[in-house]
């Protein structure tokens, strides 16, 4: 199953670029024509251009259209948020067949991803969830980089000490995305029931990651990012707040240990009882 989803993954990014690499650079217009240039590209920076003229400049204007794709995006992450909750409260039970089916024969796998399909499926879980965002959210990327770079007004535009076209001088934006990139996984990860050191690992290595990628990128990209990302900082402490999760585990589980314990209690009275 993980091997599926990553070679899934990895076609679809590989697909993305090969056909993105193929888009020009020329200047967008009012002329350009395909579905990419004419329908996206120009329509991205005309409504960023709209907004900046009616919001206080560019860089509001990127900020204004980054929440609307946010908003645009929140029945999705909803819808992925509670497919993630469910698979985390599954992590024990997968970790049980896993366990089961530990030989590497060709059969044992066969079986651990029958059970592991019948228990997504009992459970309402779809796994597939959590890449729709991902797969969403590159072409918006590379539409808003294209629609900047290939538009003179955004592109030579300034916002606070930027210049939109160029990286940040500073690295104040690169340090904010990685930083919200941080809080947004660290918050994910802290209402897993289990954590191991892949999941624990890449709480530091995409934050890290981020930072270098944002340093090459203009500030108009890593600025979507940042905001991007310290929205999504707030969107999980309101779907998926890990402190309320976590109290309502635990007072889940001391329910059950209670009632464990009453009926260990009940047990031993019964027996006592017959032993009279």
């Amino acid at each position: 199953m993980k091997k599926v989803k990553s070679v899934l993954s990895l076609a679809a990014i590989g697909s993305l670029t090969l056909f993105l690499a193929a888009c020009s650079n020329k200047p967008v217009t009012s002329h350009s024509t395909g579905l990419w240039d004419h329908y996206i590209v120009y329509n991205f920076s005309r409504f960023i251009i709209w907004l900046s003229n009616n919001c206080g400049g560019y860089g509001m204007g990127i900020i204004i259209f980054t929440i609307i794709i946010r908003v645009l995006l929140l029945p999705l992450m909803f819808y992925q948020t509670k497919s993630m909750l469910k698979t985390q409260e599954l992590a024990p039970k997968l970790k049980a067949i896993q366990k089961k089916y530990s030989s590497r024969d060709r059969e044992s796998m066969v079986k651990m991803q029958e059970e592991t399909s019948k228990l997504y499926k009992e459970a309402g879980v779809n796994p597939w969830a959590s890449m729709l965002p991902m797969i969403i959210q590159l072409p918006i990327m590379w539409a808003l980089y294209q629609a900047i770079w290939r538009t003179p007004e955004l592109r030579h535009g300034t916002f606070l000490w930027l210049q939109l076209g160029h990286t940040d001088p500073y690295y104040i934006l690169p340090i904010l995305a990685a930083l919200f990139t941080f809080l947004s996984s660290w918050l994910s990860m802290a209402s897993m029931p289990e954590r191991n050191a892949m999941t624990s690992a890449m709480t530091w290595f995409m934050p890290i990651m981020v930072f270098f990628m944002a340093l090459g990128f203009s500030s108009a990209i890593t600025l979507y990012w940042v905001v991007s990302n310290a929205f999504q900082v707030v969107q999980t402490l309101l779907l998926q707040n890990p402190f309320k999760i976590r109290r309502e585990r635990e007072a889940k589980e001391k329910q059950a240990k209670a009632k464990k314990r009453k009926l260990e209690k009940a047990k031993r009275r019964a027996y006592s009882s017959r032993r009279k």
